[in-house]
């Protein structure tokens, strides 16, 4: 569920920038939330980061309408991070959105209260599915290692099983965040699979797919997800699945466009999200490595000031 029913234009004067960014922004999440509906999550994620890219033009940072507007892209953003089982991913949007949430609720309790509780009801939901993905998890892990054994022992019937197991403990290690771990147990399940039929099927693209998609959720491994994607490409047109096909299309183009527009938007989130901290002890000066992000979408090196 989104907080499509926000008017985040209220109190704005109708020629502002402030008026006309929000005016886009509310434009893109409409757009998000009829993709939602349509059970299209990766291209509502998309709108969504483009809206977020849309809300750094707003001209104050500090005004209720920025805070409000950049609470309703978080929980968006969120939302559909849960839907698509990235829990990890979902529970850091939440932090920053309860951050900036926080200071709308002391202004107003009842006009933002409502937010505040949808956000808290995403949150505990986020927190039985991992709990949930954790138990299913270790009973998994125990059926796998029994299915390893009757495998090895030359039972060729386990084999599917065990490739299934295989693959549920990867979806499972992806939900609760552990990406690397996920990844193996992939391309183990991809390698019995293999084994099995003696020939890359379906399965195998399927499979592989979804390895890309974990790979995808780190930034340092999206060029591996993409020659994954590129390697996968031929075996689905000759399989003939086009459904797959068109998917691993759709990846590359994700990809290819947040390569480099997607640290513009996450700087963006982590300097607000630094907001509120608690000043920590002073530590020696060192080589400052800083970002800061320009109008122009740019990132700048912020100068040494000890040179």
């Amino acid at each position: 569920m989104l907080l499509n029913d926000l008017i985040l234009t209220m109190g704005e004067k109708r020629d502002s920038e402030a008026h006309r960014v929000l005016k886009e922004v509310e434009g893109i999440r409409r757009v998000t939330a009829q993709l939602v509906a349509e059970q299209r999550y990766r291209d509502a994620l998309e709108r969504v980061v483009e809206g977020l890219r849309e809300l750094r033009a707003h001209p104050d940072y500090e005004s209720d309408s920025f805070r409000q507007a950049l609470v309703a892209l978080l929980f968006d953003l969120a939302e559909i991070h849960y839907t698509l089982k990235d829990y990890r991913q979902s529970e850091k949007e939440l932090d920053i959105l309860f951050k900036v949430l926080g200071v709308l609720v002391k202004k107003d309790s009842e006009k933002f209260g409502s937010m505040h509780i949808l956000a808290m009801d995403l949150s505990t939901r986020i927190l039985r599915s991992r709990r949930k993905a954790m138990d299913m998890l270790a009973r998994q892990e125990l059926q796998t290692a029994s299915l390893y054994e009757k495998v090895n022992s030359g039972m060729a019937a386990a084999t599917e099983k065990l490739v299934e197991s295989l693959r549920k403990v990867a979806e499972l290690l992806a939900a609760s965040g552990d990406y690397r771990a996920a990844l193996k147990f992939y391309t183990e399940a991809i390698k019995y699979s293999k084994r099995r039929s003696g020939r890359i099927t379906r399965k195998e693209v399927k499979m592989s797919l979804d390895m890309a998609e974990i790979m995808m959720r780190v930034r340092a491994m999206r060029p591996r997800a993409k020659r994954l994607l590129e390697a996968l490409l031929p075996h689905a047109i000759a399989l003939g699945t086009i459904e797959l096909e068109e998917d691993i299309l759709a990846l590359i183009e994700v990809i290819d466009a947040d390569i480099e527009r997607e640290p513009i938007w996450k700087a963006f989130l982590h300097r607000l999200g630094l907001k509120g901290r608690k000043p920590t002890k002073a530590k020696e000066p060192e080589p400052n490595n800083e970002v800061i992000v320009s109008k122009d979408e740019t990132i700048l090196p912020i100068a040494d000031k000890n040179k």
